[in-house]
């Protein structure tokens, strides 16, 4: 059957780790029994998105030590591939039969390069398998000071329970050689992972939508300020109170010509589900394919270099 329903999942982040952890469990479950077949989440949801980092005053201070405390704590609660809380999302995937596909703040569990954090999105199969691991080819602006850049080995889709999946993190929907490598890789459904959807990250998962013939499960989480670190100082006129929203959501389905399957949501935790027929991808591709008729691989080609 070409027809499925899809979700994308709205939390709220708390600053409790354990309780956002079995948070997402509870959607995973709460969607298959909806009938998804994938489910996506929003950019680093586990352990969260460093929103600190734009709106504190003392974020970027050099050897300043309430800064390293707040990384010492990101780092620690930060995921490992596999590990605890990734094996236990896996578990809650295979039990509701769902295609989850997760943004996770990644470290390196021993050894070389223990220290560093990553941006990353698991694509976990409905039977509870590592189907693809993209890590953020490159941190975005004050990102820099707290995550390492990724390789390409991730991008590309994958054959999942759902159709082909494939995804890509934040700015890199703004990477023009990114996005034709994976409508190269044949994708059918992209989730596109965001801190939050503001009007630029809308306008990008529309065009991605419309270019790549695919339908694009947009993913953005919700935080309040009262979720900022203690030990760092909220810049007032970016925080005017605590109740502030730092992060508002905009998480929305869109088809393959760019409109609105379901429309974004703002300022309320949910799960956003809409109904898809894969066989549109079609009929949108007879005016448009980038990777077939209308492409000129006699003038332009697209050649991957083997990751490291």
């Amino acid at each position: 059957m070409n027809e499925i329903t899809v979700a994308v999942a709205q939390p709220l982040h708390t600053s409790d780790a354990n309780a956002n952890l079995q948070r997402t469990i509870e959607l995973i479950r709460e969607a298959g029994q909806q009938g998804a077949r994938l489910l996506a989440f929003p950019e680093t949801w586990l352990p969260g998105y460093p929103s600190w980092l734009d709106v504190c005053r003392d974020a970027g201070l050099w050897d300043h030590a309430p800064v390293k405390a707040v990384y010492r704590r990101h780092h620690e609660q930060s995921l490992t591939v596999p590990g605890r809380e990734v094996e236990a999302i896996a578990r809650a995937a295979a039990e509701s039969q769902v295609v989850v596909v997760l943004g996770i703040v990644e470290r390196v569990a021993s050894g070389r390069g223990q220290g560093t954090l990553y941006n990353s999105l698991l694509t976990i199969g409905a039977d509870g398998a590592l189907l693809n691991h993209h890590r953020k080819l490159m941190p975005t602006f004050t990102e820099r000071l707290v995550w390492g850049p990724g390789h390409a080995g991730g991008v590309r889709a994958v054959d999942t329970e759902a159709g082909r999946v494939g995804g890509l993190i934040c700015w890199e929907h703004w990477m023009p050689l990114a996005r034709q490598a994976m409508h190269e890789s044949g994708e059918q459904i992209h989730v596109a992972a965001w801190p939050h959807v503001k009007e630029m990250n809308l306008v990008a998962s529309r065009h991605y939508a419309f270019e790549g013939r695919c339908f694009v499960l947009c993913a953005g989480a919700l935080q309040r300020a009262d979720t900022l670190p203690p030990e760092l100082q909220p810049d007032p006129q970016r925080v005017p109170s605590a109740d502030a929203w730092l992060l508002r959501g905009g998480s929305c389905i869109i088809a393959p010509d760019g409109s609105f399957i379901h429309e974004p949501v703002y300022e309320k935790e949910t799960i956003v589900y809409g109904q898809i027929d894969l066989g549109r991808i079609a009929e949108e591709s007879m005016t448009l394919d980038v990777t077939g008729h209308y492409a000129r691989p006699d003038c332009f080609r697209l050649l991957r270099v083997p990751s490291g």
